[in-house]
C-alpha cells in the first residue's frame, strides 16, 4: 500500500510540464489531493518522512495552481471560471487537512497545520482576487 504512494512525488513535474496554465492550475490541484490522500495512507502505515514529503506537495501544488493562475494574466472578476474552482478546491483540501491535522497525534500536527495555513493564504488571496469587484 505504502509503494503506491511513491510515485505521486513525481507527478507534480508532470503537472508543470503543462503548457496550458489554467489546465495546469487544476491539474496541480488535483495533485494536491492525490498528495492528501497520500499522505493520510502513509501516516496511518507509521511512515512520517513520507507524510511530511507528501504534505510538502499538497503545498507546492497549491502554490503551482495559484502561481499558474496569476501567469495567465487574466481578471478573476472578468474570467472567474478557473479561479472559482480552485477557491473551491482549496476550500475543500482546508477542510479534508484539518480533519487529517485532527487525527494525527498531537506532536505531528505541526507539519500539518504549517500545510494548512499555507493553503489558507492562497484560498484567501484567491477569493480575494475573484470578490474584489470592479475597478471604479
Amino acid at each position: 500500500m505504502l509503494l503506491s504512494c511513491v510515485p505521486l512525488l513525481a507527478d507534480l513535474a508532470q503537472v508543470k510540464a503543462e503548457p496550458n496554465l489554467e489546465r495546469r492550475s487544476r491539474a496541480a490541484l488535483e495533485d494536491a489531493d492525490r498528495s492528501l490522500k497520500a499522505s493520510r495512507q502513509a501516516y496511518e502505515a507509521g511512515d512520517l518522512k513520507l507524510t511530511k514529503d507528501l504534505l510538502d506537495e499538497l503545498d507546492q501544488s497549491v502554490n503551482l495552481a495559484e502561481e499558474s493562475l496569476k501567469d495567465t494574466g487574466k481578471d478573476p472578476v472578468k474570467s472567474p471560471k478557473y479561479f472559482k474552482n480552485a477557491e473551491i478546491k482549496t476550500g475543500y483540501l482546508l477542510r479534508r487537512i484539518e480533519a487529517f491535522s485532527q487525527d494525527m497525534n498531537v506532536a505531528d500536527r505541526p507539519m500539518a497545520d504549517k500545510v494548512k495555513e499555507d493553503v489558507q493564504e492562497v484560498h484567501d488571496r484567491l477569493l480575494h482576487g475573484i470578490m474584489r469587484g470592479k475597478k471604479k
